[in-house]
């Protein structure tokens, strides 16, 4: 194994290529094609499953198990952070999470309304191990690249994840609508169905394959090789409770974050739910065409995103931080509430391109609105390691409140108008930040 330096370009390149190997699951996994691949497995008609002692409606089941997993997540994480940060063994957790993932990625194949427990367990893993795998690899950065090298690298990584997912996507969709060229037998639904699960093994073994790249050149961690104390193991929690304390100095990043952590649960949970609010709410004249419409959306979402995300970045150069993201969450207001009327295929689409225009641009302002606001300081991990445990708790929120509705209402519609709740929320929340950072250049 080459020991390469810190800023070596192949080490960067090395740590990059992860993105590469790992965008496969939020993609193919959380977005596309494991929602169709689940709702289909309910006979036209069933929506309740009798499950955990009571009877849950599908889309409101996996909303609670998706919640549930980013309460641990949110659990777990400041506590690999804090071994991260110490520990020299900081390639064997990272693998450790890539491999839960990737094999509970692959244990999918045997998701069935019979093995609901079972399949239940590998989707929980799956988000396990993906965000598990994240810690240490974000950690892994100020390792291997020097500040100035920093944004280049990341940026880099993002991009090669957005490639390397969107590639494998197509051939998913290649896959599912004509399963015969690969030949994959059974009548057209089954053929379709079998595809869609050979996508998840597809998805397991181009995780683990891509990744061997970046496990041959990164180093095995730092040379402090300190045994885990109790100390260390709760290093992160200390961390954030450092944070919330200087938070109360802090007035525009504190009512900066209450915002964020407001609007920032119903853009995740719209995002998580979109999939199976479409093949549930809109009128497809048969699986067929949804499974196709619904996959095209999803493209359509992450393509545009990236000109949302341009788009943002410009006005926000112009106009200021605050009021693009004032704006922004209203527009999402509006959708929300357009959401509710939306029956066609074709109001799909429109909503998909819109929703893909914000999408990209409220989260990137986010996270960038967040680092001009903090202070003057060389810890920025803890600030991030808060602003992404607020984001996770966010989710689970919005997760929770999703599937009671729909469970409550039977009806994700009322859900999803709910949630313009949490935007107005947001908006109010953003006109509290003192207007004086409203157009920091910081």
């Amino acid at each position: 194994m080459p020991i390469l330096e810190k800023g070596n370009k192949k080490l960067l390149n090395a740590w990059a290529f992860y993105d590469w190997a790992n965008s496969v699951y939020p993609l193919v996994i959380s977005s596309a094609v494991f929602p169709i691949f689940y709702k289909n497995l309910f006979p036209e008609g069933q929506e309740y499953l009798h499950v955990f002692g009571t009877e849950i409606k599908d889309s409101a089941l996996i909303s609670f198990v998706t919640a549930f997993a980013f309460l641990v997540v949110a659990f777990i994480s400041p506590l690999l952070s804090g071994i991260a940060d110490y520990v020299g063994n900081k390639k064997t957790f990272m693998r450790f999470f890539c491999y839960l993932g990737a094999f509970s990625c692959m244990g999918l194949y045997f998701f069935s309304l019979e093995n609901i427990y079972v399949g239940l367990l590998f989707y929980f893993l799956g988000l396990i191990g993906f965000w598990g795998s994240l810690v240490f690899y974000n950690s892994y950065l100020p390792d291997i690249a020097y500040p100035e090298q920093q944004d280049k690298i990341s940026a880099k990584g993002y991009s090669l994840g957005y490639i390397g997912s969107v590639i494998l996507l197509i051939i998913n969709l290649a896959m599912i609508m004509k399963p015969e060229l690969f030949g994959i037998t059974g009548t057209s639904g089954e053929a379709s169905m079998k595809a869609m699960k050979y996508s998840f093994i597809m998805v397991g073994i181009w995780w683990i394959g891509f990744s061997q790249y970046s496990y041959y050149f990164l180093p095995k961690g730092n040379d402090k090789n300190e045994k885990i104390t109790k100390a260390i193991l709760f290093n992160g929690f200390t961390e954030l409770k450092k944070v919330w304390k200087l938070l109360n100095t802090n007035i525009p990043l504190k009512r900066y974050l209450n915002s964020f952590f407001v609007y920032s649960m119903a853009v995740q949970t719209v995002m998580l739910v979109a999939t199976y609010f479409g093949s549930e709410e809109i009128l497809w004249t048969d699986k067929e065409e949804s499974t196709i419409g619904l996959i095209i959306c999803i493209l359509l979402i992450q393509i545009v995103a990236v000109l949302g995300a341009f788009l943002t970045s410009r006005a926000s150069a112009k106009f200021g931080n605050i009021k693009v993201l004032i704006i922004i969450n209203s527009f999402w207001v509006l959708l929300c509430l357009f959401a509710y009327f939306i029956t066609l295929p074709i109001h799909f689409y429109i909503m998909a391109s819109l929703v893909g225009l914000v999408m990209g641009g409220i989260q990137s302002l986010s996270r960038s609105t967040y680092s001009k606001l903090l202070p003057e300081t060389g810890d920025t991990a803890s600030f991030f390691s808060f602003y992404d445990v607020s984001e996770k708790i966010g989710i689970v929120i919005g997760m929770c409140v999703y599937g009671v509705i729909d469970q409550i209402t039977g009806s994700p519609r009322f859900a999803i108008v709910f949630l313009a709740l949490f935007f107005i929320i947001g908006v109010f929340l953003l006109t509290r930040v003192p207007k004086i950072t409203w157009n920091s250049k910081k």
